[in-house]
């Protein structure tokens, strides 16, 4: 069989039934942590703020899973590029696991250090979490990677949809169980962190990194290969679209956390209840992921760079609605929320494309790993920064920043689509689509 791939890239083609399969697991596995995921968005502010007694430190929780992440992205892509991604992947849900078992130890002891530290592990589950995107493009041909991507994504919705929804009844076990209320969704994130970790133990296999090497290796001159730009000013393309990537994703990312968490915080000090912020959460989780299979679609028509543009405009239209949305009314809030996750979910589709379409084989797991750190990091600022904002000029100003930052995205990306197209044009010059 003769391979049409770029250099250092397996094909889908060569090994579909792999490929198909891989998709199915890490769907299965994505649904079961998306619940995980949801439990620390939900009520991670509100705990802390119940234990300090403060809305200005409220941001910290999602500082600190979200720092908790930035390690755990360093240790699941090592442990990825030595040893494939069945065995990161498990290892990353099996520790947010156990950082959900802490948060619920430290709420029955009402220890904020506890409290904090187990955040810190539990982020690893957010880590991972995003990680097996990158899982289900090592075999994605390259014109369908984005849609790969979307497939792993957008199995997040079920479990993050249904996790929020359950803050009351979960809340209400915990109650019977003799712990705090908000304790009660990270019940259900140490379950399903633990499940989606057996789940990618048992049953990612073949593992798709390693495969994509050895297709790899065994066609190492693939069609085209000749007409690709080589040298130091290819070698300096592909890290001018490595942080155009990771640019459009670190901001994405800032302004999605420093919103998101300090939403239930507003909503709570108006008198909703968590039935309402967990709705309004679930919503904006499905945003994230949902609109995935769109996504994908459209970067693999129309180019990472215009979807990029997307998510700078439509943060900016969520900041707006949240900052103009009157308190009472949840159902703008939510709104908001759902742009604010579409946002997001055009930013990190296209982003990763980006980065994805420009890193060797060889190299990818460790350089998908720092830009993932880089977001993480990104994420705990914005997290960390958002209770200092609200509390010091109130949510409207927050939100209303946050969107505002988001279209710096706009001039990079135009400069980026500029520099493209004139390349395009030289005479004799053959890009990589």
């Amino acid at each position: 069989m003769t391979s049409t791939a770029t250099p250092g890239t397996a094909p889908a083609a060569v090994a579909p039934d792999a490929q198909r399969h891989v998709l199915r697991v890490l769907v299965v596995s994505q649904v079961l942590s998306g619940a995980g995921l949801a439990a620390g968005i939900t009520v991670g502010a509100l705990l802390a703020q119940e234990m300090l007694g403060s809305t200005g430190l409220a941001g910290l929780p999602s500082a600190l899973f979200t720092a908790g992440s930035a390690c755990a992205a360093i240790a699941v892509s090592r442990i990825s590029a030595a040893c494939g991604r069945r065995p990161g992947l498990a290892a990353g849900y099996a520790t947010g696991a156990v950082g959900s078992v802490g948060v619920i130890a430290a709420a029955a002891l009402h220890s904020p250090v506890l409290l904090f530290a187990a955040l810190f592990v539990y982020g690893a589950g957010t880590a991972t979490n995003l990680q097996a995107r990158y899982a289900g493009a090592d075999l994605a041909a390259p014109g369908h990677r984005a849609r790969a991507v979307s497939t792993v994504l957008v199995a997040t919705t079920l479990g993050g949809v249904l996790g929020p929804n359950l803050a009351a009844p979960t809340g209400a076990l915990a109650h019977a169980l003799g712990l705090p209320r908000l304790a009660g969704p990270f019940l259900l994130a140490g379950v399903a962190y633990a499940a989606a970790a057996l789940v990618l133990a048992t049953r990612l296999r073949p593992d798709p990194l390693l495969l994509a090497r050895t297709l790899a290796a065994a066609a190492p001159d693939p069609a085209g290969a000749a007409d690709l730009p080589t040298g130091p000013a290819a070698a300096a393309r592909v890290r001018q679209r490595v942080l155009l990537g990771a640019q459009v994703m670190v901001v994405t990312q800032v302004v999605m956390v420093a919103v998101m968490t300090m939403t239930p915080v507003h909503m709570h000090d108006h008198g909703h209840g968590t039935a309402a912020s967990g709705l309004v959460i679930a919503l904006h989780v499905a945003a994230m992921y949902l609109p995935s299979p769109l996504t994908g679609r459209l970067v693999d028509r129309h180019g990472p760079l215009a979807v990029g543009a997307a998510a700078g405009l439509t943060l900016l239209a969520a900041g707006a609605l949240a900052a103009l949305a009157p308190a009472d009314s949840v159902a703008l809030l939510a709104v908001a929320l759902v742009l604010l996750g579409a946002g997001w979910n055009f930013g990190l589709v296209s982003g990763t494309a980006l980065l994805t379409e420009a890193v060797p084989l060889a190299t990818r797991a460790r350089t998908q790993g720092a830009v993932d750190v880089a977001i993480a990091i990104a994420g705990a600022t914005g997290g960390l920064a958002s209770g200092a904002v609200a509390g010091l000029a109130g949510y409207p100003a927050l939100a209303l920043g946050g969107g505002v930052l988001a279209l710096v995205l706009l001039p990079v990306l135009a400069t980026a689509a500029t520099r493209t197209g004139t390349r395009s044009r030289q005479p004799g010059r053959v890009t990589r689509p």
